[in-house]
């Protein structure tokens, strides 16, 4: 399952750039002289500035924090973020970030939640919520949630979307809406690397080999290796009947990745 922490780094990483309409105050008109009028709204305006600056701030720093592993202090940040705005989902998406890298993974669950009811028509907040359903034993739900991020009209990321449901449904057996998202989020983005690999594995469990391999060989163009790409890479070759390119992807899993490689065996 595509993991939502490769997504919501880029919540940290633009939130400077998001967060610049909502800096300025509320301009409020009151019978008042004009010269009381100004002074007062720019009081407001140049406190609310300050306080959503320095809630950037500690989202930015939060994020450096993740980066450097310092985990307890990623939180701290991100919290202190949280203090200063608890309506905005960009803290809790940060906490839900640090705890699923920590394994905590019911108090990210919790916290991506928190986080897409807070912003319902955010759609990588929706996503991201469903891609922690789907990755933790709750496909049914994800799927549901997946496509309330697919409803909002603003949604620029529809891609992950669509490759989160076509990998989710092809986990609960649902092959026609799988081969459905998947075939529309490359189409959106060729070079996804979660929707390459799930058409790899529909193409396999269709027993379309070929097909199977030509989607895997893409797959490890458009991103690193990982256990689960190398795995299917071995699965295709074998049912394809070659011995020898089945042997260089375990030689490379074994060598790249040797706990997933013994995992494996004892499988």
């Amino acid at each position: 399952m595509r993991r939502p922490d490769r997504l919501l780094l880029l919540v940290i990483a633009t939130l400077l750039v998001a967060g610049c309409g909502h800096g300025g105050g509320s301009k409020v008109f009151r019978t008042q002289e004009a010269g009381r009028v100004a002074l007062d709204y720019h009081v407001r305006d140049d406190r609310a500035a300050r306080q959503r600056m320095r809630y950037q701030e500690l989202l930015e720093l939060a994020g450096d924090r993740f980066r450097r592993g310092a985990l307890d202090e990623a939180v701290k940040y991100a919290r202190s973020a949280q203090k200063l705005d608890p309506t905005s989902p960009d803290a809790f998406t940060v906490q839900a970030v640090v705890e699923g890298r920590r394994g905590q993974s019911a108090a990210a669950g919790a916290l991506y939640r928190k986080a897409a009811e807070l912003a319902p028509q955010r759609g990588e907040m929706l996503n991201n919520y469903g891609a922690w359903l789907c990755g933790n034993g709750h496909p049914a739900e994800a799927l549901v949630w997946f496509d309330r991020a697919l409803a909002v009209p603003e949604y620029a990321s529809r891609a992950d979307a669509l490759a989160n449901a076509g990998g989710c449904a092809l986990d609960v057996g649902q092959r026609e809406r799988a081969e459905r998202d998947l075939r529309q989020a490359l189409a959106l983005a060729p070079d996804n690397p979660y929707a390459l690999e799930s058409m790899a594995r529909n193409e396999l469990l269709h027993g379309r080999y070929f097909e199977a391999r030509a989607f895997y060989q893409r797959r490890l163009a458009a991103a690193p290796a990982t256990v689960s790409v190398l795995q299917l890479a071995i699965q295709v070759e074998e049912r394809l009947g070659d011995g020898s390119a089945a042997g260089r992807f375990q030689q490379r899993l074994r060598e790249e990745f040797p706990s997933g490689a013994a995992s494996k065996s004892q499988g």
